[in-house]
């Protein structure tokens, strides 16, 4: 059988699509090109499906949530709240999985970022 080796992209709606782009490039540091490519760091990628009605991604119109892996979440929560970013207040940690923390991005999307443990 045939499996997928990886994730090869993820899409989102946007009003202004340059400007949520901008954001990410700017906010997150995502370093894409003008074609959206972005090499990112080898690591775990986790794909978990939730009940219908959770409130994990913030609005329950929000289908789906973007996961990033970071190094330093503190520093990561600090840098996006010094540029003005909606930041949640509150963190979670998880024994042997890591801390977690969220962000909204200009279109109202709730991302999680996540440093895993060890």
């Amino acid at each position: 059988m045939e499996r997928v080796v990886g994730i090869g992209g993820y899409f989102l709606r946007a009003a202004d699509p340059a400007a949520l782009s901008t954001w990410y490039r700017e906010n997150l540091g995502l370093d894409i090109d003008e074609n959206g490519l972005w090499q990112q760091a080898a690591g775990p990628t986790v794909f978990a499906a939730f009940e219908a009605d959770t409130d994990y991604f913030g609005s329950r119109s929000q289908g789906t949530m973007l996961n990033f892996r970071v190094r330093d979440l503190d520093a990561m929560l600090a840098q996006l709240r010094d540029l003005g970013a909606e930041v949640a207040a509150e963190t979670q940690d998880f024994e042997g999985v890591g801390r977690f923390g969220w962000v909204t991005d200009p279109e109202g999307n709730r991302v999680e970022l996540w440093q895993p443990a060890g």
